[in-house]
C-alpha cells in the first residue's frame, strides 16, 4: 500500500485509541474517530473520578496534529451503529486504508485482584465489545478494502493473550483478536489486504496518569517504561505503507520490537518489549491495562 489516506480508529474518545488516532493524524491521514462520549465523558478513573475525553476533542487533536479528524458517535455494542459508521466512511471518503479495532469494554472491576467468579458477570462485556465488535467492524471494512485491493486491519492486543493478566475474560478477548488477525489474513491474502495484531506495552493514558497521581511512588517505574499511544499509531501507519508488509500479515507483533524495522521511536527512546512476560504471570499492577 502507498500513502494510506483514510483511517477508522474505534474507541478513540480517550486512552490508546485517542493516541493512535493522533499518531495517524501526524502522518497526514483523515481519521474517523469513534466512541460513545459525545458531549462529555461518562468514564471514571480507578479512583472513581471522572476522566476527560470525547470524540470531538480527539478529532480536533487529530486535525491539530496535521491530519483531519472526523468524530462519529458509535456504540460498538450495536451492530446497526457499526454498519452506519462504515456506510458514512464509504459515502464521505470512498475508500478505507486502515481500520484500527481498539474499542473495548472496560469494566470497573477489571483490575481487581480477585478470581473471575467474584467479579460481576458483566465483565464478559469485553468479549462483546472488544472481540465480537472487532469482527463486525472488520467485516464491514473488508468489503471496501477488498474492492480497492488494499488496506490494513489492525487490532490492539497485549501480552494478556499469552499470560494471566486481569482474568480470563480479558485474556480471551486479547487471544481472540490475535486469532482474528491470523485467520483474516488468510482470507485477505489474494486481495492485497493485510491484518495484524499488535501487543502494546503499558500505555500513558488518562487512567494511567490518574493512577500515577494518586500513587506516585508505586507508579514511578510504570510511567518511566510506558509508551505514548501515538507510538503505536506510527507503527500501524508504517506497516500499512511498507512495500514488503505482506510478510507481516497474519502475525501478532510486539509493538516495541517491530518499531525497530521502521526506525520508529517513542519520544526518541526505544521502549522495552516486555518479552520476558511471555509464559510467566506478571506481578499484579493495578495501573496496567495493556
Amino acid at each position: 500500500m502507498t500513502n494510506p489516506a483514510i483511517a477508522v480508529v474505534t474507541g478513540a474518545s480517550r486512552g490508546a485509541g485517542k493516541g493512535i488516532a493522533i499518531g495517524l493524524g501526524e502522518k497526514g491521514m483523515t481519521v474517523f474517530v469513534t466512541g460513545r462520549s459525545v458531549e462529555h465523558s461518562d468514564a471514571v478513573g480507578w479512583d472513581g473520578k471522572p476522566l476527560a475525553g470525547t470524540i470531538h476533542e480527539t478529532a480536533a487533536a487529530v486535525t491539530a496534529a496535521g491530519g483531519r479528524g472526523i468524530a462519529v458517535a458509535c456504540d460498538h455494542a450495536d451492530d446497526a451503529q457499526i454498519a452506519a459508521l462504515f456506510d458514512r466512511v464509504r459515502a464521505e471518503a470512498g475508500r478505507l486504508d486502515i481500520l484500527v479495532n481498539n474499542a473495548t469494554h472496560i469494566h470497573h472491576q477489571l483490575i481487581e485482584q480477585a478470581p473471575f467468579w467474584e467479579k460481576e458477570l458483566a465483565m464478559v462485556g469485553i468479549i462483546d465489545v472488544g472481540l465480537r465488535s472487532a469482527y463486525v467492524g472488520s467485516w464491514h471494512a473488508a468489503k471496501m478494502m477488498v474492492e480497492q485491493g488494499s488496506g490494513l486491519v489492525a487490532f490492539t492486543s497485549s501480552f494478556g493473550a499469552s499470560c494471566y493478566m486481569h482474568g480470563p475474560a480479558y485474556g480471551a478477548q486479547k487471544a481472540g483478536v490475535d486469532k482474528l488477525a491470523h485467520d483474516m489474513a488468510f482470507d485477505f491474502r489474494p486481495h492485497g489486504v493485510r491484518a495484524v495484531s499488535i501487543w502494546l506495552g503499558p500505555q500513558i493514558t488518562e487512567r494511567a496518569l490518574n493512577a500515577a497521581e494518586v500513587h506516585k511512588e508505586q507508579y514511578e517505574g510504570f510511567m518511566a517504561m510506558a509508551e505514548m499511544p501515538q507510538f503505536t499509531g506510527h507503527i500501524i501507519h508504517a506497516i500499512a505503507n511498507d512495500p514488503e508488509g505482506d510478510e507481516l500479515s497474519g502475525r501478532t507483533l510486539i509493538g516495541a520490537e517491530i518499531a525497530g524495522r521502521y526506525g520508529i521511536t517513542d519520544r526518541g527512546r526505544t521502549p522495552p518489549s516486555h518479552r520476558e512476560m511471555l509464559g510467566s504471570p506478571p506481578e499484579p499492577n493495578p495501573a496496567v491495562v495493556y
